[in-house]
């Protein structure tokens, strides 16, 4: 992850993404099981099909900590997964690469509390 990390941060666009205050106190309010729950949720209805509806745009910019962390971990559509985590673009996800995923994004968001 360190790897994935490091890569993340030299891309202009994804070391630009922050948990804003809000994001912060709905973290804190609901904790990070919640959120790791939400993020599950998330990806399961957005990411796992090979063709999810709306497929670049699925994934609102703010409103969830899970929303901007997957922008800044580049797991928001398949093609940044793709880009970023290799995964195949046609074929749906596994259970062992959702994992993955919201593992990335919850580490992600335990470094921005």
């Amino acid at each position: 992850m360190d790897e994935l990390f490091a890569a993340l941060a030299r891309s202009g666009f994804r070391s630009r993404f922050r948990l804003g205050q809000k994001e912060r106190a709905y973290l804190h309010a609901k904790g990070m099981e919640t959120i790791r729950k939400h993020a599950y949720d998330f990806i399961r209805q957005r990411l796992v099909p090979p063709h999810p509806v709306h497929d670049g745009k699925q994934t609102p910019m703010r409103g969830h900590p899970v929303f901007i962390a997957q922008h800044a971990t580049g797991t928001c559509c398949r093609n940044c997964l793709a880009k970023w985590h290799n995964f195949p673009i046609g074929s749906a996800l596994n259970e062992e690469q959702i994992k993955y995923i919201e593992t990335v994004i919850r580490l992600w968001i335990q470094k921005q509390s």
